[in-house]
């Protein structure tokens, strides 16, 4: 069992950057595969980085590619979403999510556990 929370969000302003952190309570961290997610107002949650358990092998989608930076510190049992040149429409609710089978793919259905989000909002 993982228990997730996110940090790191705020206001800034486009051309901005911000750094989101996911720290990570329970055992098997370094074994999970990671993920971040975000949801707009009134549309369906999104990928937007995973990172498998190796820490090796990095997806994004096309609408970060880029721009953000998917990390991870087992040590510290954190994921990270270095986020720059945000744009308004990168405005969302972000989520972080583990994979208990250490892949850490694009589909929803592939994470186990979610954390409850993170406001980001990026002003024009």
């Amino acid at each position: 069992q993982v228990q997730l929370v996110e940090s790191g969000g705020g206001l800034v302003q486009a051309g901005g950057s911000l750094r989101l952190s996911c720290a990570a309570s329970g055992r098997g961290f370094g074994s999970y595969g990671l993920g971040w997610f975000r949801q707009a107002p009134g549309k369906e949650r999104e990928f937007v980085a995973a990172i498998k358990w190796s820490g090796t092998i990095t997806t994004y989608a096309d609408s970060v590619k880029g721009r953000f930076t998917i990390s991870r510190d087992n040590a510290k049992k954190t994921v990270y979403l270095q986020m720059n040149s945000l744009k308004p429409e990168d405005t969302a609710v972000y989520f972080c999510a583990a994979d208990q089978w250490g892949n850490g793919g694009g589909l929803r259905s592939e994470y186990d556990y979610w954390g409850q989000g993170t406001q980001v909002t990026v002003s024009s």
